[in-house]
């Protein structure tokens, strides 16, 4: 590799849940703005077959982020591949946010939604932290618009990523000056695949109550968790960042 291709490729980022939708979406665009990445995820086979296709620069790395072991495990992989760690994108998560009606709710499955939700960041972060000072890196959480606004039955789920918001500005504080932290808050995100969206398109009522006139797209979040992570959000931390087409300041009467 020549000398442009080594600064092109030098930072590295870790990012969680990328075997789909955001993540992949994320890992995709760093890797097309000269990242390194490695993916990691639960869904083994299809986390290697989304790094093999994104090429020489990205790495799958098998991942429980609820699993202590397993995070401190898959850190070093990371270090072992790449050599170094820039930045740390926390984006694994429980996909659906409702988790029925409150009666119904079982300890087992809030514990369950906060440990893959809340804990997993805390542990990622705990395991990065030593890796990212030594890069002056950063980390972005990926919350949800569901951390100030809620749908009936979905009380894990809202308050893991309430949590999530709260746990960004202290790592903030803690790990800063030399690591910065941000959480960013996404709203409606079409994040099928391809296939499913020419399938079953959103219909135009979804896209016009949206103040920007559209469903947010995956290369939308992608797009400012890449600024959150670079020179040009230096003195950005410890904040949240909602992008959500405007949602979450309109205001709606039934």
């Amino acid at each position: 590799m020549n000398a442009a291709g080594e600064v092109a490729h030098g930072r590295v980022a870790l990012v969680t849940g990328a075997a789909r939708g955001i993540g992949e979406g994320v890992a995709h665009w760093l890797l097309e703005h000269g990242w390194r990445v490695a993916l990691c995820d639960l869904a083994g086979s299809q986390g290697a077959e989304v790094a093999a296709a994104l090429g020489e620069h990205a790495a799958f790395v098998a991942m429980d982020v609820s699993d202590e072991t397993q995070v401190a495990q898959g850190v070093a992989a990371v270090i072992e591949r790449f050599g170094r760690l820039d930045a740390l994108v926390c984006n694994a998560g429980v996909a659906s946010p409702h988790s029925g009606p409150l009666q119904e709710l079982s300890l087992e499955q809030w514990n369950q939604v906060l440990a893959i939700n809340l804990s997993g960041p805390m542990l990622l972060a705990k395991h990065c932290a030593a890796h990212l000072r030594a890069t002056g890196g950063a980390i972005v959480n990926m919350a949800s618009t569901r951390a100030s606004q809620s749908e009936p039955e979905s009380e894990a789920y809202a308050a893991s990523k309430g949590g999530l918001i709260a746990l960004t500005h202290a790592l903030a504080i803690s790990l800063g000056p030399s690591i910065r932290v941000n959480a960013v808050s996404p709203g409606w995100i079409d994040s099928r695949d391809a296939a499913q969206r020419a399938n079953e398109p959103l219909s135009v009522e979804d896209h016009a109550q949206h103040p920007v006139g559209r469903v947010g797209q995956v290369e939308d979040v992608a797009a400012l968790v890449a600024w959150l992570l670079s020179p040009e959000a230096g003195f950005v931390t410890g904040q949240e960042f909602v992008t959500d087409g405007g949602m979450t300041r309109k205001m709606i009467y039934r």
